[in-house]
């Protein structure tokens, strides 16, 4: 087996009209549980992973490189930080944030500009490239909405929200050897 190593480095990043480009998702599945009556319910939950610093929870995103699609860079970010697989799926929009972390030359005042998508996951890693770096977290979709903290972010769980009860194209197949729509039969308890 190879191990799994994330990339590092600014010599790829792309980025457009002082924007640094980013890629990501959010990370979703459906768990089941036993309700009170003894039938199974099926709860959607997101994944969120902490940030470098610890403070605060995130979705898996970060630099698109030349070198890949908007696509793929989603789901490289997803494996790298969250060590999630599964069906990329439509985009969820762009939106315009500022990182204090990001400033550079080609971006001083540290714009960025993140493509999401949605990720069914159909493989979570044991193992992956920033587990020493970052923990994850599977929430329920109001706990999701309380730890988002970047209004940028909240901005995409939003409209996540909206999509998911018609969601059920797949752009990418972000690794996973799961074909099978992970929506059908359930349904969600927001």
């Amino acid at each position: 087996m190879t191990a799994l190593v994330a990339r590092t480095g600014r010599h790829q990043q792309r980025y457009e009209r002082g924007y640094r480009l980013v890629a990501g998702c959010i990370p979703y599945r459906y768990r089941s549980s036993d309700n009170y009556s003894g039938d199974k319910e099926q709860t959607l939950e997101v994944l969120m992973i902490t940030s470098h610093s610890g403070q605060g929870l995130l979705f898996p995103k970060g630099g698109w490189e030349t070198d890949e699609t908007v696509e793929e860079a989603a789901c490289r970010e997803a494996l790298e930080e969250a060590g999630v697989r599964g069906l990329l799926q439509e985009s969820l929009g762009l939106w315009d944030f500022k990182s204090k972390r990001q400033q550079g030359d080609c971006s001083p005042e540290g714009l960025c500009r993140a493509h999401m998508f949605s990720l069914a996951v159909t493989e979570q890693l044991e193992s992956w490239p920033e587990q020493h770096a970052r923990q994850r977290q599977w929430l329920t979709i109001t706990e999701a909405l309380e730890q988002c903290h970047h209004g940028w972010m909240r901005g995409a769980l939003d409209n996540w929200i909206s999509y998911m009860p018609s969601s059920s194209s797949t752009v990418s197949n972000c690794g996973s050897t799961d074909t099978a729509d992970p929506n059908s039969g359930f349904s969600s308890n927001l």
